[in-house]
């Protein structure tokens, strides 16, 4: 079954980094994948597994700044890939089905927040196809290293989620584009892909999960002008952070490792966590937790069957 989506107590905090999460257990001979793996919380999270001893595949839009980002790393290599062109996806999948390679650990980390209207392929909004469809496209088709890894596929979501449930009208925004909506949108997607990836994987030995990392400056913020980060309250004039709540990369790598790794969780999957512990059900007024919509096993099965129409690739698909 699919855990209760509520703390465990894990002993871990809004304040414990990547090297705390990771005290005490040994990747040696491990291979993680780490999307965005060159910045921001990305490159916190490959340092810190790499330390960890895990082998660590970072594939990026721009292979040559990721080299140059994630050199000094003993373990980790560099490939290429674009989230928002599926024959990317398909091609850096087939060269690394290729080696025979299986997947330990699988962090969906890359994404774009509140950018300016863009259309991808064949007409998708960017927001849901870099952090969803490419995403979804990229695990299944490494599914079969997947499943013989028997791991853990993470996907990065955020509090963002909160903004906007899946707009089954109007998914690509075509009626009206609001950047913010967007982000929501797409957040509540990389939510319930691990839902249903933990349904569908479970017997495989595969489990999934999703979380907030917290708020963090970081390069994610590049499409948002610093006078709307002014009026925000989250930085001043000078671009210093002045939210408290604001963590250090650091801080907000922790979770997305501890999810990935931390024995607490053996035998769970499905959940959405924060803070690196399993999060609370949202209830208004509460500044954190997961909206139901955001975990609604019907839900998540049917962004699954439109992801796979969408896409073309379904690595559970019955076949006759």
């Amino acid at each position: 079954m699919t855990t209760p989506q509520h703390k465990i107590g894990s002993g871990f905090g809004a304040r414990s980094t990547a090297d705390d999460v990771l005290q005490g257990i040994d990747l040696s001979g491990k291979l993680a994948i780490v999307t965005g793996g060159y910045s921001g919380l990305g490159l916190e999270t490959t340092r810190a597994l790499a330390r960890a001893g895990a082998h660590v595949i970072v594939p990026a839009r721009r292979p040559d700044t990721a080299q140059e980002a994630v050199g000094g790393i003993d373990g980790v290599e560099v490939d290429e890939l674009d989230l928002a062109d599926l024959d990317s996806v398909r091609r850096f999948a087939e060269r690394f089905l290729a080696t025979g390679r299986n997947v330990e650990i699988v962090i969906n980390n890359a994404g774009i927040m509140a950018s300016p209207e863009t259309r991808v392929g064949p007409g998708w909004e960017a927001q849901f196809a870099t952090n969803h469809l490419g995403h979804y496209a990229l695990v299944n088709r490494l599914w079969p290293a997947i499943a013989r890894g028997q791991g853990r596929v993470v996907a990065v979501s955020s509090g963002g989620h909160r903004r906007s449930g899946i707009r089954w009208d109007d998914v690509q925004l075509e009626r009206g584009y609001d950047k913010w909506q967007a982000y929501g949108q797409a957040k509540t997607a990389n939510i319930l892909f691990a839902v249903q990836l933990d349904l569908l994987g479970r017997d495989a030995g595969v489990r999934a999960f999703s979380l907030h990392p917290g708020s963090i400056l970081t390069p994610l913020q590049r499409h948002l002008a610093k006078e709307e980060m002014v009026a925000a309250g989250w930085i001043d004039e000078e671009g210093n952070a002045l939210d408290p709540a604001f963590k250090t990369p650091e801080q907000g790598a922790a979770t997305q490792v501890w999810a990935a790794t931390s024995p607490q969780l053996a035998g769970m999957g499905g959940v959405y966590c924060e803070d690196c512990d399993i999060a609370e059900r949202f209830t208004e007024g509460a500044p954190s937790g997961v909206r139901d919509y955001a975990i609604d096993p019907g839900q998540a099965a049917r962004l699954w069957t439109l992801s796979a129409e969408l896409t073309g690739v379904n690595a559970f698909a019955l076949t006759p």
